[in-house]
């Protein structure tokens, strides 16, 4: 199969930004490279927090622990983005300080943590379906009996009648589809594949749902920032990211057809439909595989940092609730700026009597 990669000047100013983007990911320290600032008489002794997990967060996780540390430089927060299904394992291996996932924790994987788990729900988002297709650069609508259907490989050709007929108004390209997946586990492609499990029964029965699942097309690629990558580079693909990449490098995003019967495309305001109208259960877990509400977008879910409850380094225990209350509370203030959806009070106030479980042996 061949790919046709274009770089008219704003695709190639699109891919260096990338480029920066992914050295940022890659290169993060696993330890501040510089001591923490001395603190004074009156401060806290420095301490530093290892955290890993989810790339659906990303942007707003570095947002917060950079702003706090300037406010606390005390405090250090070393967040590495490896993906949900290897924070949830080291949370169970006990290698980290806390982990972060798009898909809460089972019972089972709890159970196997000897100092306990807290799962803290501490934002929210939603999957954005980019693409990259000439000429085509706003305004795709896919019906929800269509995109399931792209991810299945059973519609191969953009031109295709069933993309053709929810797009009267646009020119579309002879151009064959290609699917661009992650390869590592992740929370993204379980949030997507819920969804469509939900809405397809081909996909529900063939392919499934989970942090990773056999696809039956395209190419996998490791990380949102590579996904975005790749659909950028390459015409004629179709991918899946946290909306918050495509907002911050200007993806074309594909509006969805919800289970109400609207085209809703993502953003924090179609995904904060839902976080305001749903209730968490007591334990804080949910999926929201398929939401009902008019205007809302279809495909959105809440990211949770996995605490440990009991850590055996007091100050390390305090610094992560210091931490986590500053980003519920005045951390939320950027969290729509950057694609992500501010908290309701409710769930903020549930969250914040969570936090005050974690404790020091």
């Amino acid at each position: 199969m061949r790919i046709t990669v274009g770089f008219p000047l704003r695709r190639r100013l699109g891919v260096l930004m990338l480029m920066v983007l992914l050295w940022v990911v890659a290169c993060q320290p696993q330890s501040p490279e510089a001591p923490p600032p001395a603190a004074d008489a009156s401060s806290s002794e420095p301490v530093s927090l290892l955290g890993t997990g989810a790339t659906f967060p990303l942007f707003l996780y570095q947002r917060w622990f950079s702003d706090y540390s300037q406010q606390h430089p005390e405090v250090q927060v070393n967040y590495q983005p490896t993906g949900s299904a290897v924070g949830i394992q080291q949370v169970m291996a006990g290698t980290t300080d806390f982990g972060a996932s798009d898909v809460p924790m089972t019972d089972e994987e709890m159970a196997q943590v000897e100092q306990g788990v807290v799962l803290l729900p501490v934002t929210a988002g939603s999957v954005a379906i980019v693409y990259n297709l000439p000429g085509v650069a706003s305004g795709l609508k896919l019906p929800r009996s269509v995109y399931p259907q792209i991810f299945l490989g059973e519609i191969t050709n953009w031109a295709g009648p069933q993309i053709a007929a929810a797009n009267p108004e646009l020119t579309l390209p002879d151009l064959e589809i290609t699917v661009v997946h992650r390869s590592d586990g992740s929370g993204t492609t379980a949030t997507l594949t819920e969804h469509l499990s939900a809405v397809d029964a081909q996909w529900r029965e063939t392919v499934g749902a989970g942090l990773s699942v056999n696809w039956p097309t395209g190419v996998g690629i490791k990380s949102n920032a590579g996904v975005s990558a790749q659909v950028q580079q390459a015409q004629g693909t179709i991918g899946y990211v946290e909306y918050s990449y495509a907002k911050q490098l200007a993806m074309p995003v594909a509006a969805l057809e919800n289970r109400a019967g609207d085209y809703v495309a993502p953003s924090a305001e179609a995904a904060a439909v839902v976080i305001n109208n749903t209730t968490l259960p007591e334990d804080l877990r949910i999926t929201l595989p398929d939401p009902e509400m008019a205007g809302a977008y279809p495909i959105v879910t809440y990211s949770w940092i996995l605490a440990f409850q009991r850590y055996a380094d007091a100050a390390k225990a305090t610094a992560l609730r210091r931490v986590l209350a500053w980003s519920l509370t005045e951390g939320q203030a950027v969290s729509e700026d950057l694609g992500y959806v501010p908290l309701p009070e409710s769930v903020t106030q549930r969250v914040m009597a969570a936090l005050e479980t974690i404790t020091a042996d």
